[in-house]
């Protein structure tokens, strides 16, 4: 049974992370289980680098928990854009990748540099109640065709290429 250990309890991380090692494992049992832990940057981060930190330093959290794999999802913002960072940790080696991007509107943006964080704002800008343990703004902006999980899905997968190609890496 692979044991995966995700570092968030946030329900759209853990099956974004259950998803997309289903994919990769299909006759694999998997045990997926999610564990809050500090990211060591702001709640909402502002910057790609700041992001890659909160996600690295939620991987590094994990580390005396026994796991086949470990896996940090930190979001975040890059200029007028949001995104997340993904960290996979295996057998003492990285694999990362970035989830795919998207515009924010104006207002969002402008709360968010004034400091809240992408989901209050979410949730008050379309009357919502904790967006960001679902869809999230992704699912909001989208008109539902896409979701934080389904977004954070192929990014994971990308961020599995070193352990899927361990002699190329």
């Amino acid at each position: 049974m692979l044991k995966i250990k995700v570092a968030s309890a946030n329900p759209a991380k853990i099956n974004a992370v259950a998803s997309a090692f289903a994919q990769l494992f299909p006759a694999e049992p998997l045990e997926v289980q999610g564990i809050a832990v500090p990211s060591g940057v702001a709640d909402q981060p502002m910057s790609s680098d700041e992001t890659l930190s909160g996600a690295m330093n939620r991987v590094a959290e994990l580390a005396n928990i026994q796991a086949d794999y470990r896996v940090a999802i930190e979001a975040g913002l890059d200029g007028d854009f949001t995104f997340a960072w993904m960290v996979i940790e295996h057998q003492g080696k990285i694999g990362k990748a970035r989830s795919a991007s998207l515009m924010l509107p104006p207002a969002a943006l402008l709360q968010l540099q004034q400091g809240k964080e992408l989901g209050d704002v979410m949730d008050a800008m379309f009357d919502q109640t904790n967006v960001k343990q679902k869809g999230g703004a992704i699912a909001l902006l989208t008109q539902d065709k896409l979701s934080r999980s389904s977004v954070y899905h192929q990014a994971l997968i990308l961020a599995m290429i070193p352990f899927l190609n361990p002699a190329l890496f």
